[in-house]
């Protein structure tokens, strides 16, 4: 089959089995109508036509894909077969089943026709597809061994004219080589003469540079040496200052914890006394609530230790609270 053949093969195979699709969509719907109808929920018959509807789109939609994957020589699978077959045999099922409850055999056979076809057109027709595919790709392969072929023997004929010029330029180029040996011979004399003058002078040249490299070499060392011992004595200086600091740090610390033991001691001297049965002078007083607040003492405990009552304690504390807020906020 030459191309033209094949398209019209083709052609000829979709428009067929569009119109016994169509056809048969238009049958269904027709046919399967009113019995939806007569089987729906009062009020809702409206949704008739809607079932054979989706299952026509589902032959539509497996016939089209179909000729898709044949026409590329590719294969769905398993589940495209699954689904032409279930919509065909529920096609069927929906067209016969009118006749097949009213047990009208004839009528039964009557409205199997067009599903029955439908499903033998979708298998025929994948059939047919395939094998129009496999013809056009015999063809196209045929063309290709063919193409390859003319292309193989304009080859040869290209190789053998490009051989014999080959041969001449070889020819031609032995001769020129054989003069431009000669020529060259005598220009590797007058170079070898060229080359050792100037190898001469490319020598004295390199006895002047590696002099002076040798003069700026020592010149680096001696800057380097010269700033390593300024960055050692800075390393020196800046151990000593970090000593100096951590010193004073220290002596900050042991200080500050020297404070604490005083005012610790200083605490534990006031509240060691035990409760007292009456007022303690308020200087003393006060000292007595800081040294509780400072201790973490209920306000009960202060008022105790000094006599006071517990409003004016609670005041002590707030006034220490509100203290401590403010050397917070200052801090952060």
């Amino acid at each position: 089959m030459n191309a033209v053949q094949i398209r019209s093969a083709e052609k000829a195979l979709s428009v067929g089995t569009w119109l016994i699709v169509g056809g048969a969509m238009l049958f269904s719907i027709l046919t399967v109508t009113p019995l939806m109808e007569r089987h729906s929920p009062k009020g809702w018959e409206w949704t008739a036509p809607i079932l054979p509807l989706v299952v026509d789109a589902a032959v539509v939609i497996v016939v089209r894909l179909d000729a898709v994957l044949a026409g590329m020589g590719g294969h769905g699978g398993r589940w495209p077969i699954a689904l032409r077959w279930m919509t065909g045999f529920m096609t069927l099922a929906l067209n016969v089943a009118d006749s097949a409850l009213k047990k009208d055999l004839v009528g039964a056979a009557v409205h199997a026709v067009a599903p029955l076809l439908l499903i033998v057109t979708a298998e025929t027709g994948l059939a047919y597809r395939r094998a129009i595919t496999t013809a056009q790709s015999a063809r196209e392969a045929q063309l290709k061994a063919e193409r390859a072929e003319r292309e193989r023997a304009a080859t040869e004929r290209r190789e053998v004219q490009e051989r014999r010029a080959r041969e001449e330029r070889e020819y031609a180029a032995q001769l020129a080589r054989e003069q431009r040996e000669h020529e060259a011979l005598i220009a590797r004399e007058q170079t070898a003469r060229e080359e050792a003058v100037r190898r001469e002078e490319r020598e004295r040249a390199e006895a002047r540079e590696r002099a002076g490299r040798e003069a700026r070499e020592r010149r680096e060392r001696e800057r380097e040496q010269q700033q390593a011992e300024r960055e050692r004595l800075e390393r020196e200086a800046a151990q000593r200052r970090e000593r100096d600091r951590l010193e004073r740090e220290q002596e900050a610390r042991r200080q500050q914890q020297e404070r604490a033991e005083r005012e610790a001691r200083e605490r534990a001297a006031l509240l060691a006394g035990g409760p007292v049965n009456e007022k303690l002078p308020e200087d003393k007083a006060r000292l007595v609530v800081h040294a509780s607040f400072g201790e973490g003492l209920p306000v009960r405990a202060a008022a105790d230790l000094c006599g006071w009552s517990i409003g004016w304690v609670s005041a002590r504390y707030q006034e220490h609270r509100d203290g401590a807020g403010l050397v917070l906020e200052g801090a952060s």
